[in-house]
């Protein structure tokens, strides 16, 4: 695939969930939100199936699957859109079915059970009780697997890369001001960079009002731009009015570290959209 640049400023979102799986729209309801914005293209990304954990994740892949290839139909003239996935690192999905795949990590696999790590900060906290509040611990038994993942499966677009550090503002900071634990993700992120995944940079966190800036932290930024490694904006959006939440900042914000453009999916190729 040849990536060359497209365009200035595209208004685009894949990371959108649905009334699918945990979102508060209908697919249809989104796509109208997202013309009416004068969004150039969207995708779906509902959460894969999890046997392990039914509460988030799609019940009917097929549906889903139907209902969003009858979308791309239906308002082709007005928006690209396609059809994609957010799998677990523990549970992946049938790729062939899917435009694009994110590839998450949203739990700890401890002895066989899983455990939720950003649902909410109650669960997060039973987490912290795993490993003795250890915030290296955790670090290491985050992110060893999901750099696994990441380098075996190769997904698209990788999801929240620093997802363990969702709550760090609401109460006691335990990661982003923490040296030993930054030079652990940092360590993972470059290990996580040879994968040749695209890396979103996610506003969601800062939709939801728990984080003041996006995944991943900044100093994984710049790790990423040394690596060389390429960004897409994503929100995450989980409502019709979050769908390019801060973009405009996340644009600044990437330029002031040095990045010059982002990826964005368009006429079904991954091409460069200049800062």
């Amino acid at each position: 695939m040849i990536l060359m640049p497209y365009s200035v400023d595209m208004l685009a979102n894949f990371h959108t969930h649905s009334t699918f799986c945990d979102g508060k729209n209908t697919p249809e309801e989104v796509v109208l939100a997202a013309v009416d914005q004068g969004m150039d293209s969207l995708g779906f990304s509902g959460h894969a199936y999890t046997e392990f954990d039914l509460r988030y994740c799609m019940k009917d892949t097929s549906a889903y699957v139907s209902e969003i290839k009858r979308l791309k139909e239906k308002y082709k003239g007005e928006i690209q859109i396609y059809l994609g996935v957010e799998e677990d690192a523990y549970c992946p999905a049938y790729r062939e079915l899917f435009d694009y795949i994110i590839g998450s990590s949203h739990y700890f696999c401890v002895d066989g059970s899983y455990y939720p790590i950003d649902s909410s900060y109650d669960h997060f906290k039973k987490c912290l009780d795993l490993f003795n509040s250890d915030a290296v611990a955790m670090a290491h038994a985050y992110y060893r697997p999901f750099c696994r993942y990441i380098n075996e499966r190769r997904p698209d677009i990788i999801g929240h890369f620093d997802l363990i550090t969702k709550y760090d503002e609401l109460d006691r900071p335990m990661f982003l001001e923490n040296k030993e634990y930054n030079k652990v993700a940092e360590h993972y992120v470059s290990e996580a960079s040879r994968s040749g995944s695209l890396f979103e940079l996610n506003t969601g966190a800062i939709a939801r009002e728990l984080r003041s800036s996006p995944y991943p932290a900044e100093n994984l930024l710049y790790v990423l731009k040394k690596e060389g490694s390429g960004l897409i904006l994503s929100s995450d959006s989980h409502r019709s009015d979050t769908l390019c939440f801060g973009f405009g900042e996340a644009r600044k914000y990437l330029k002031d570290i040095g990045f010059t453009f982002v990826y964005t999916l368009y006429n079904g190729e991954f091409v460069k959209d200049c800062l």
